[in-house]
């Protein structure tokens, strides 16, 4: 049976099955008596095992058999779950979905799992795996395939040396894809590189702790080749040892031909590599189903329709006073064609933040593990959507944050206890609208930043004088964390390292038009808010009516609608007000706000709409309400910035402009 047409569906299921394997495991860690999640997990696991067996993976039906088993064991009871448990089976799963990439590839998904496997059979033994010593790392090693192992036998009958590089670089090493460029031009020059681990690429997205080992061919002595590599900034260790290369076992009869030239063999290896992972990377991105767009195509297509819809308000106007039956039927499919054209291109740009926040939970926990602290991440708002343009630009700044949350904000459990705490330290990821922009927080409720501590340090690094210093806000002292070169390789400092890599954060941010604050209470925590402005983003509105205007609320503000009696309107501090469920609510005439022309207070009743900002309310008044309608919020440009209480316009489908109010300007 050719079982090929059912590949795609096999890839699909198998990325979801894990995708949820992963999930509910994080979630297991931190219940791990939860047996629903257990059952959960081990479903998955079945699901996936039965398909990869009917699909013919056996290598991936055997792993995912062993991974079944330790689930039952925890399932049964006979198995306990504990954070070095987890460790094996995260990585079974790692190895799963390095297997399904290989066969998106067009590869067979076979991969070397011997070491996990045996792992994860000890573990359903009984034999459960040791908690790792602080600091403790896995020792990194090359294994060699026959075809490298028969280049470096040519490189050695040739006269050259063969040596395994191990390169460390220092902990608070943070441009670490540049240091490891830097390594690999000074290998090159000095001979040629034959393998890395991590590959080259994990190396290029900084996929690796602090440690890299390189094989290279060179007849550059060890101790030049030593001396070059520690010239290199920020490279703490390199130890360089001599590779022993066997006899390849070659079949008698079959090495007639005359070998290439090491450096030809060399160049087979790099090309057969790279030929691997372009067909993974591009069979990663084949497999989702899209395709990337210049986001000034998207531009230029959002003002083109724009226009187009004016231009639809005009000709329905035009349908309407001729009257011409046919006219009328086919404006009406136009407009409704539009409607839909409309739906589209306004979402075409806009992602939702959980894109970017779903690879935080395993980065948390596995930074945890290395500091030996432990800590939760809360994500709030991830269904906030954002333009293309900052989400493809705001994941490295988040990454920023939140590894200094966890290694400079987040204390030990001891320190926390000692200090009245939870040992358990919280780190809380939101995201939300207000007025004209997204706001992303990253808050840790760890030891917060010493005032004192970073005015002395900046006046030691010469970033402000002692007179300036002391005419400083708080939140003037925490952004001087921000500065280039505050921050030094003392790891004494309780701040030391807050400014490693925030100067990048800062720089970023300000790229996209957007800012980034600090503030913090010692012993209570830091906050670090990002504000980016709204150039595109779609909100659902409530369109109300004042005069001749259209007005548009967003709902994320408002509580609910009322109409209000005029008898029902009381005067306090020469303020209007209303009773709203016993509460005094100030009620804001936006007719007098916003100036608006011919406006009236003719009726018996006020149309209000109820908005919240935080625990303060307020009442809105207008003349009627329209209808809700989801909208695109254009930022007025940098003319327009300042005016009071208008967060942006809209261009309704009419082609008439509305303005967007900022509920948060108005409740007071």
């Amino acid at each position: 049976m050719d079982m090929s047409q059912y590949l795609d569906i096999f890839i699909d299921e198998s990325k979801e099955h894990l995708q949820t394997i992963n999930e509910r495991l994080l979630e297991l860690e931190q219940t791990p008596g939860d047996m629903a999640l257990v059952n959960e997990i081990f479903r998955s696991a079945h699901t996936l095992k039965g398909m990869s067996a009917t699909m013919g993976f056996e290598d991936l039906a055997n792993l995912t058999h062993q991974l079944e088993n330790v689930l039952d064991g925890i399932r049964n009871q006979r198995l306990i779950v504990t954070p070095e448990l987890l460790d094996v089976v995260f990585q079974a799963v790692d190895h799963l979905e390095a297997m399904i990439i290989s066969i998106a590839s067009g590869g067979d998904g076979k991969r070397d799992v011997g070491e996990t496997v045996e792992q994860l059979k000890r573990i359903e033994q009984g034999e459960m795996p040791n908690k790792p010593t602080a600091g403790e790392q896995l020792p990194l090693e090359h294994t060699y395939g026959e075809f490298e192992y028969h280049v470096l036998q040519q490189a050695k009958d040739q006269g050259f040396s063969i040596y395994e590089i191990r390169v460390r670089l220092r902990k608070d090493c943070m441009l670490k894809a540049a240091r490891v460029y830097m390594v690999f031009e000074q290998l090159n020059e000095a001979g040629e590189i034959v393998k890395s681990t991590p590959p080259a690429d994990m190396l290029e997205e900084e996929k690796f702790d602090q440690e890299f080992l390189v094989t290279v061919v060179s007849k550059t002595p060890a101790d030049e080749l030593r001396m070059r590599l520690m010239s290199i900034s920020e490279i703490d260790e390199v130890e360089i040892s001599a590779v022993t290369v066997d006899e390849p076992s070659a079949k008698s009869g079959e090495q007639d031909d005359p070998e290439p030239p090491v450096s030809t063999a060399i160049g087979q290896v790099a090309a057969a590599q790279a030929k691997a992972e372009a067909a993974e990377k591009l069979a990663a991105k084949q497999t989702g189903k899209t395709i990337r767009v210049n986001i000034e195509r998207l531009d230029m297509l959002m003002n083109l329709f724009e226009e187009l819809v004016v231009d639809r308000g005009r000709l329905e106007q035009i349908s309407r006073d001729l009257n011409h039956p046919e006219l009328t039927e086919t404006v009406e499919r136009m407009s409704r064609i539009s409607s839909d054209l409309q739906t589209i291109i306004l979402n075409m740009r806009m992602v939702p933040v959980e894109t970017v926040f779903n690879r935080f939970p395993r980065m948390v926990r596995q930074l945890a593990r290395e500091l030996g602290k432990k800590v939760r991440l809360d994500i709030i708002g991830a269904e906030t959507e954002l333009d293309r343009t900052v989400i493809d630009e705001i994941g490295d700044p988040l990454v920023h944050l939140i590894r200094n949350a966890l290694d400079h904000g987040i204390e030990a459990p001891d320190i926390r206890v000692a200090c009245g705490k939870p040992e358990e330290g919280t780190v809380k990821l939101r995201a939300y609208h207000s007025g004209n922009h997204v706001f992303i927080e990253i808050e840790d409720d760890g030891a917060g930043i010493s005032r004192e501590k970073v005015l002395q340090k900046a006046i030691d690094r010469g970033i402000v004088s002692a007179e300036e210093a002391a005419h400083l806000t708080d939140q003037q002292v925490y952004g001087l964390i921000f500065s280039p070169g505050f921050s030094t390789a003392d790891r004494i400092s309780d701040i030391s390292g807050r400014g490693v890599g925030l100067d990048v954060v800062k720089s970023t941010i300000q790229s996209l038009g957007g800012t980034v604050t600090v503030d913090s209470q010692p012993g209570k925590g830091s906050l670090f808010s990002i504000q980016l402005p709204l150039t595109l983003s779609i909100i659902s509105v409530l369109l109300v009516q004042i005069a001749a205007e259209t007005y548009a609320i967003p709902l994320s503000s408002i509580m609910e609608t009322a109409l209000v009696k005029k008898e029902d309107i009381f005067s306090a501090h020469n303020q209007p007000v209303i009773d709203f469920r016993g509460k005094v609510v100030p009620l804001v005439r936006l007719k007098d706000v916003f100036s608006v022309p011919n406006a009236s207070d003719e009726g018996d009743a006020v149309a209000a709409v109820i908005v919240r900002k935080g625990e303060k309310l307020a009442a809105l008044a207008v003349d009627s309400f329209i209808g809700q309608q989801e909208v695109v919020l254009k930022s007025l440009g940098n003319y327009l910035s300042s005016v009071f209480a208008i967060s942006g316009a809209t261009i309704l489908g009419d082609g008439r402009v509305a303005l967007i109010i900022d509920c948060n300007a108005l409740v007071k």
